[in-house]
């Protein structure tokens, strides 16, 4: 088994709030992410995944194909965005960052090739905090 990932970046703003708690409640558990005029990050995005080379290529996956998928299916719909009120699979759901690295993998899986899987998404808010979600 080998491991391949790809390292892309993005930029977004959001703001952390559930619409059922009070603007009190909310700031008591969000803090400063609750602001109303928004905040945001400059995202860093692990996308790795798992297989067997193939014998024909040396390659897991042609990583330019890859490249592909990611900007197609995640950047392009996250860059320079609201993630609160732009992003379509974070609909109905609290922007977090582990919100966002489980709507990524949904996001990539269903378009990659069959003898490719999705191993791990780790995605940095900061250079201190991030998330790695390994799917269901």
């Amino acid at each position: 088994m080998v491991y391949l990932t790809r390292l892309e970046h993005f930029n977004a703003a959001h703001k952390l709030y559930n619409p059922n708690w009070s603007a009190e409640k909310n700031e008591e558990v969000f803090g400063v992410c609750a602001n109303e005029n928004w905040h945001g990050h400059n995202f860093d995005l692990y996308v790795t995944i798992k297989g067997e080379v193939d014998p024909d290529t040396g390659f897991l996956m042609d990583v330019k194909k890859l490249k592909v998928l990611i900007k197609e299916h995640v950047i392009s719909k996250v860059d320079h965005k609201n993630l609160n009120l732009d992003v379509e699979f974070l609909r109905g759901q609290i922007c977090s960052t582990e919100n966002l690295a489980i709507g990524i993998w949904k996001q990539l899986e269903p378009h990659l090739p069959p003898q490719v899987q999705l191993h791990c998404i780790k995605l940095f808010e900061t250079a201190r905090i991030y998330v790695e979600y390994f799917g269901n």
